[in-house]
C-alpha cells in the first residue's frame, strides 16, 4: 500500500484534534495529498453510529464495541483504504487503540477480543505511526469544560483505565507507538510529532516533493512522570507563521 496511515490517541482533552489539524497543514504546505477523518463519525454511516454511542442512551457494552468495529469496518473500506491505495497520508482522530482502551480496559471486556475484532473489520490494517497524547485525568477534564458526551462522562476511575491502558499499548508496540507529553507547548508537540513522521515519509516512498531526513533513532516518547521534553524537530511550520500557531487552540 503506497500510502502512510498515522492515528492520534489519548483520552479526552488530550489534545488530539489540535495535533492532527497541526500536522495536516505541515504535511499539505509541502505538497502531499492529506486525508483527515476520525472515529467514529468518519463516513456519513459513522456520523450516524456516533450520534448513537455518544449522545444516545445507554449501550450495554459488547453492543457498543460492535458498534465501533462496525464505524471502523465502514471507515476503511470507504474512505482509508481508497486514500492510502492513491498514495495519501491519512491522519485519523481515533482508530482500532481507542476500542481496546475504552472498550476493552475501561469496560472490563478482554482487550484481546476488542483488537481482535477491530483487527478483523478492518482486514488487519493498521497504522504505521500511533502518536498518544498524554495528559493527566485532571487535566483532560478541565481542558473539557462541563459539555460532555457519553464517554466523557464516565468518572475518574473510567478515564484513568483509558490512560493507562494507552500507555500500556505503547509499551508493547514501540515501534508503532510515539508517547508524547502533552502537556508540553501546542508548537513544542507538533515538532516532536513532525520529527518522527519526516523519516516515515521517505519510508513509504511517497511520491512527492523530496524532503530532508535527518538521522532518527528507533526510540521515541517519554516518561508519564517527566517533566514536557525540551527537544525539537527539524523545521516544522517552516510554511507557516509564528501567528498561526499562536491561534492554534487546545481541543480535544
Amino acid at each position: 500500500m503506497a500510502g502512510l496511515f498515522i492515528t492520534f490517541e489519548g483520552a479526552d482533552g488530550a489534545g488530539k484534534s489540535t495535533q492532527v489539524a497541526a500536522l495536516a497543514s505541515e504535511l499539505t504546505a509541502r505538497g502531499y495529498e492529506v486525508v483527515t477523518s476520525r472515529e467514529p463519525g468518519g463516513t456519513e454511516l459513522g456520523r450516524a453510529i456516533r450520534e448513537l454511542l455518544l449522545h444516545g442512551g445507554d449501550v450495554a457494552p459488547r453492543a457498543e464495541a460492535l458498534l465501533f468495529a462496525a464505524d471502523r469496518a465502514h471507515h476503511v473500506a470507504a474512505k482509508i483504504r481508497p486514500a492510502l491505495e492513491r498514495g495519501a497520508v491519512v491522519i485519523s482522530d481515533r482508530y482500532l487503540d481507542s476500542s481496546v482502551a475504552y472498550q476493552g480496559a475501561a469496560r472490563a471486556l478482554d482487550p484481546h477480543d476488542v483488537r481482535e475484532l477491530s483487527l478483523w473489520a478492518t482486514g488487519g490494517l493498521l497504522p504505521q505511526l500511533t502518536v498518544v497524547l498524554d495528559v493527566p485525568v485532571e487535566q483532560g477534564f478541565a481542558r473539557r469544560g462541563g459539555d460532555h458526551d457519553r464517554m466523557e462522562a464516565e468518572g475518574r476511575e473510567f478515564q484513568e483505565r483509558v490512560r493507562q491502558s494507552f500507555l500500556e499499548l505503547a509499551q508493547a508496540e514501540p515501534k508503532r507507538f510515539l508517547v508524547v507529553n502533552g502537556r508540553a507547548e501546542i508548537r513544542q508537540i507538533a515538532e516532536q510529532i513532525w520529527g518522527v513522521v519526516q523519516p516515515l515519509l521517505a519510508e513509504a516512498e511517497l511520491r512527492f516533493p523530496a524532503i530532508n531526513v535527518a538521522s532518527q533513532g528507533t526510540s521515541h516518547g517519554y516518561s508519564p512522570s517527566e517533566e514536557a521534553p525540551r527537544q525539537s524537530a527539524q523545521e516544522f511550520s517552516s510554511h507557516s507563521t509564528g501567528a498561526e500557531a499562536a491561534e492554534m487552540e487546545v481541543l480535544p
